[in-house]
C-alpha cells in the first residue's frame, strides 16, 4: 500500500522544484509505464494486483500493491489507471553540432503548454528525431501533464535544457540553422539539404522565436496557407507546424 508519505511525495512532482530535488518524475498509465520502464531506472511502481499479475517482470526498487481508492489519491489524472510509476529523471551529455551534423535537431525557444511540448516530443519520435533543444524559459518535460503527452515518446527522444542563443551562437559555419517565422521565405522553394540534417527552431506561441535566438537563424522559414497568399488564421499551432516543417525534411528530396 502507499502512505501518506508515499502519496504525499507523488503529488510534489507536479512542481518543477520537488522533481528537481527528487530527481524523480511520474507516469502513469500502463501503456506509458510499460514503454519508459526499459528506459529509466523505475524507483517506485504502484499498481493493482491485476497489473502486476500481467507484468509480473517490471522491475523497481519499491513494488506496492494498491487499491483504486489509493491510485486516485495519488494520481494526476481525472480518471486514475491501473498503475503510477516514480522513475529517475535521465542526465544527457549535449554536443550540439555533432549531432546536427548526423541528424535532424529540435531546437524549442520558449514553448510553454505542457501538451504541445508533450505533443512535439511525439513528433520527434515519428520522425526519427533523437535530441531535443530546449531554452531555458521553455516548460519542464518531466511535468506529469508533459509526459502523459508525449505518450512514450520520452523514451526515445532526449531533452536537452541549456542557454540556447549561446548554444546556437558557439556553432561552427556550415552548420544550417532553420527558423520559422511569418515573414520567412516559403519552405516548399528554399533547399533544404538531401540528408535532412541541421537545427530547426520553433518559437514561443504567442511571440515565435526571441530576437536573441532569431539573430542565429541562417534560414528563415515560412509554412504558406493554402491558397497561397489568401486571407487565413493568423498561425498554426506550434505542435501542427513542427509536424509540418519535420515532414518537409523527411520528404525524400525529388518527390
Amino acid at each position: 500500500m502507499l502512505s501518506r508519505n508515499d502519496i504525499s511525495t507523488i503529488r510534489s512532482l507536479q512542481q518543477k522544484k520537488y522533481r528537481s530535488q527528487t530527481g524523480m518524475f511520474v507516469a502513469e498509465g500502463p501503456k506509458l509505464v510499460s514503454d519508459l520502464m526499459g528506459y529509466f531506472h523505475c524507483r517506485l511502481l504502484a499498481a493493482t494486483e491485476e497489473w502486476f499479475k500481467n507484468n509480473d517482470r517490471a522491475t523497481a526498487d519499491r513494488k506496492e500493491y494498491v487499491t483504486r481508492r489509493e491510485l486516485e489519491k495519488a494520481s494526476f489524472l481525472s480518471t486514475p489507471q491501473d498503475v503510477i510509476a516514480c522513475f529517475d529523471i535521465p542526465r544527457y551529455s549535449l554536443n550540439l553540432a555533432e549531432i546536427s551534423l548526423h541528424n535532424l535537431v529540435l531546437a524549442l525557444d520558449g514553448i510553454q503548454d505542457p501538451g504541445n511540448l508533450g505533443t512535439i516530443a511525439r513528433i520527434a519520435d515519428w520522425f526519427g528525431i533523437h535530441d531535443i533543444v530546449c531554452s531555458a524559459g521553455t516548460a519542464d518535460i518531466f511535468n506529469p501533464k508533459s509526459v502523459q503527452a508525449t505518450m512514450g515518446a520520452l523514451a526515445r527522444v532526449r531533452f536537452h535544457y541549456t542557454d540556447l542563443p549561446k548554444e546556437l551562437s558557439a556553432l561552427p559555419e556550415g552548420i544550417a540553422v532553420y527558423g520559422t517565422f511569418l515573414d520567412g521565405k516559403n519552405m516548399y522553394k528554399e533547399n533544404i539539404p538531401d540528408n535532412g540534417n541541421g537545427i530547426v527552431v520553433m518559437g514561443n506561441e504567442g511571440n515565435g522565436i526571441s530576437p536573441e535566438t532569431g539573430r542565429y537563424i541562417s534560414h528563415r522559414l515560412f509554412i504558406p496557407n493554402w491558397p497561397e497568399g489568401s486571407k487565413t488564421s493568423e498561425s498554426l499551432n506550434v505542435a501542427v507546424a513542427t509536424a509540418v516543417i519535420c515532414a518537409e525534411f523527411r520528404r525524400p528530396k525529388g518527390i
